[in-house]
């Protein structure tokens, strides 16, 4: 039996405590992130959520944000980017489209390669660039349709010409900071 969105939006309204995605018609249960990879996906959404809000480019949000794609399946980045002319309101339930950006974050039980095939998914339904954070490693890679992935890591800067010209931030920045 293949779900559908409604049976998510109704699971959802009698958990609302969990987090879910609806991925060829069946529902997975997402567990919480750890807290260094929810504090990079925070930092992400701060240092680019600014920057897009002063130039009124589009959308910025987290991991609670879902989308139903193209091939129906419902599924929550944890960071996401929308262009204003694509998104003009935000919707109150699921946005029906691809986001312009997304962006995964590793958490400690995470698959670095099951994150990667979300990734190439969004891209082949229309997102156009996708990015894979690994605090374990500390690298950012940087996928878009049709290119070569970039590897970034500390010492380099993460810049996203096509959607958000004129940001960058340091990869170094992305990192959860250590008080000693």
């Amino acid at each position: 039996m293949s779900l559908t969105v409604q049976d998510l939006q109704q699971l959802q309204s009698e958990h609302p405590d969990w987090r879910m995605e609806l991925v060829n018609g069946e529902i997975i249960v997402m567990s919480p992130s750890g807290y260094e990879s929810e504090e990079v996906a925070s930092r992400v959404v701060i240092k680019m959520g600014s920057w897009v809000d002063e130039r009124r480019l589009g959308r910025i949000t987290g991991s609670s944000a879902g989308f139903v794609l193209p091939n129906s399946d419902t599924r929550a980045p944890d960071v996401s980017f929308v262009l204003a002319e694509r998104l003009r309101r935000s919707p109150r339930s699921f946005a029906e489209l691809a986001p312009d950006l997304m962006v995964e974050v590793k958490s400690p039980t995470d698959s670095a390669r099951k994150l990667e095939g979300k990734i190439l998914d969004f891209l082949a339904l229309g997102t156009k660039v996708g990015i894979l954070i690994n605090p374990d490693n500390r690298t950012v890679r940087v996928y878009r349709t049709g290119e070569a992935t970039v590897t970034l890591q500390d010492g380099e800067m993460l810049t996203i010409p096509e959607l958000l010209p004129g940001w960058e931030v340091a990869v170094s920045d992305l990192w959860s900071p250590v008080f000693e």
